[in-house]
């Protein structure tokens, strides 16, 4: 990725689906009853992505028993998207593995440069965020990608990322926008091939990660975090030509504790 198209990218953007009503939607599950793919769940790659960019792959299967999204990376770019506007953020709950870490490619993989910028799995959750707290700066630049893409793109996205590269609870800001953080939740020396249940509080995630942008910073009460617009998985591994393949299952909103 360069230039504005990395951060049209990196912001999600290509997302052309109308935005929802401003109400709470669950997430549909991401199989249907008959073990493919749910069609709540659309894909999406950047707008008018070209022939070199090839799309990543979402494949429905089963793994270890478990009915599953198998996704896969050959120097691609992808992301499988659900409208949930106007949502709560609550907790998000899922289980994934990665079986193949991003490799074979002409760079290694760094989520903290521009060079290594890839994602063997990640699951993202974009927010609501009042474009006035987002820094004069930036939000000239988002104005412009608003305006080049023709989407309402978010001002926020929190990213859970498997990297292989980095410890695991690595935190930062995407080398291309900081409209973008990320806590990588499986990191170096993961174990491969095995399942890994996660359940995160996303309004908790996004006060720790956005709060440079908020009035009282991590004192923020996490009810206060803006509604959810939108929840993906994906994986990429454009920028390093590299391949990768893992598993996403049981993605879902739950309440209370894990």
């Amino acid at each position: 990725m360069i230039g504005l198209r990395s951060i049209l990218c990196a912001l999600g953007a290509g997302i052309a689906l109308p935005l929802a009503a401003q109400t709470a939607s669950p997430l549909p599950p991401l199989l249907q009853d008959d073990g493919a793919l749910h069609p709540d769940w659309r894909f999406v790659g950047f707008p008018k992505q070209k022939a070199d960019l090839p799309p990543t792959r979402f494949e429905a299967g089963r793994v270890g028993g478990v009915p599953a999204v198998q996704v896969i990376t050959r120097s691609s770019y992808g992301t499988l998207v659900h409208e949930v506007a106007g949502t709560a953020a609550a907790r998000l709950q899922w289980r994934w593995r990665l079986d193949e870490p991003l490799t074979g490619g002409t760079a290694p993989a760094d989520i903290l440069t521009k060079a290594g910028d890839d994602a063997a799995l990640k699951v993202c959750v974009m927010f609501d965020h009042p474009l006035d707290r987002v820094p004069f700066l930036e939000r000239t630049l988002l104005r412009i990608a608003r305006g080049v893409s023709g989407e309402t793109l978010p001002a926020a996205t929190v990213c859970y990322v498997w990297d292989s590269t980095h410890p695991a609870l690595t935190q930062g800001a995407n080398p291309y926008t900081r409209r973008v953080r990320f806590i990588s939740l499986q990191g170096r020396g993961a174990p491969l091939a095995r399942w890994v249940n996660e359940s995160r509080d996303v309004a908790r995630d996004f006060i720790d990660l956005f709060a440079d942008e908020l009035p009282e910073g991590r004192a923020t009460p996490v009810r206060d975090a803006p509604p959810v617009t939108r929840v993906l998985l994906g994986a990429d591994s454009d920028n390093t030509a590299s391949t990768s393949s893992g598993w996403v299952a049981d993605l879902r909103w739950a309440s209370g504790a894990p």
